[in-house]
């Protein structure tokens, strides 16, 4: 049974890789060079304001990338609104009450268009827009591949369905990158970007009344802000350490026992993934080389190029 699940995931990593590569080939960094040769600028100075007045949003915009790639691939699918005639992905369970920075990305947008008419997507603008969020709080850069198309729909259950939750056991986490052709190094990797942001109450209380593989001190830390019935919407640190900054400091609290979610935790718990952890604490630089290369594939999941899609004029609606 071990070695008929190990070779499903081997055939669906290859499968997910032969795509990945497929969409690689038909990005490029330099695809608004002629068109609209302003707009790594917009967005960088954008960014930059809204991480200035609030350095959370940082975190909040990467994980608007994170949730649209997973949904279908990268194709701004997050971004568009509920209509009377529309469900969209916006109020599925692991975005509703928790998914922001939708604003940040409409002044972006609206800066763009200024410049750039009818030329840039909404699902490119969020690219970029992570990445120089967390170049802007002292995390690495990477050249963004650009040449995404905007989806003209959403799917809500597949947001339901395809998004990794809080108390995703070790495998769970594992097999869900593996479906998006993301290796387990990957998924380790990418896990490092809660080294920025907070969580809600009500996604890691049962880590800290619950798990036996938890720091006592910080768990009774934690509990002090997030009683064992309400206050589901109180907020704590991802990283204990360093909440504004880019770095390795979540993985040193994960060997410390002291992740704040129940996924957190699993990638340090006498798994396959302790020995990279241990790598990453230790090793900023491996962990920003990895987390960059991660990006990089993650952003060509399943993007809408060519003729497919379109390029919206208002990031919330279809044309």
């Amino acid at each position: 049974m071990a070695s008929f699940i190990r070779r499903q995931v081997i055939l669906t990593l290859f499968s997910a890789a032969l795509v990945l590569c497929t969409a690689r080939a038909q990005l490029s960094p330099a695809f608004y060079a002629g068109t609209c040769p302003s707009l790594l600028r917009i967005v960088r100075s954008t960014m930059a304001q809204a991480v200035n007045r609030e350095p959370r949003m940082a975190a909040s915009i990467l994980r608007l990338f994170f949730h649209d790639c997973f949904v279908n691939g990268c194709d701004a699918s997050i971004l568009l609104d509920d209509t009377a005639t529309f469900t969209g992905e916006k109020n599925a369970f692991p975005n509703i009450n928790s998914a922001r920075g939708y604003e940040v990305i409409d002044t972006i947008k609206s800066n763009v268009e200024v410049a750039c008419q009818a030329t840039v997507s909404c699902a490119d603008i969020l690219a970029l827009a992570a990445r120089d969020g967390v170049a802007l709080l002292g995390g690495p850069t990477w050249r963004v591949q650009l040449g995404r198309r905007d989806a003209t729909t959403a799917s809500q259950s597949d947001a339901n369905s395809n998004l990794p939750g809080p108390s995703s056991s070790l495998s769970n986490l594992i097999s869900s990158f593996a479906a998006k052709g993301l290796s387990a190094r990957d998924m380790t990797a990418l896990s490092g970007a809660h080294t920025i942001g907070q969580a809600r109450c009500t996604t890691f209380r049962s880590h800290i009344y619950s798990d036996a593989d938890v720091d006592p001190s910080f768990a009774a830390l934690r509990q002090q802000n997030c009683p064992s019935a309400g206050g589901d919407d109180n907020l704590a640190p991802l990283d204990i350490q360093t909440t504004n900054r880019f770095d390795n400091d979540y993985y040193q609290n994960l060997v410390a026992k002291k992740g704040l979610l129940h996924s957190d935790q699993e990638l340090f718990n006498n798994g396959t993934q302790d020995s990279l952890v241990r790598l990453y604490s230790v090793n900023a630089r491996a962990f920003a080389r990895d987390f960059a290369a991660a990006m990089v594939k993650m952003g060509a999941i399943s993007p809408l190029t060519g003729k497919n899609g379109e390029i919206r004029l208002n990031c919330r609606t279809v044309n």
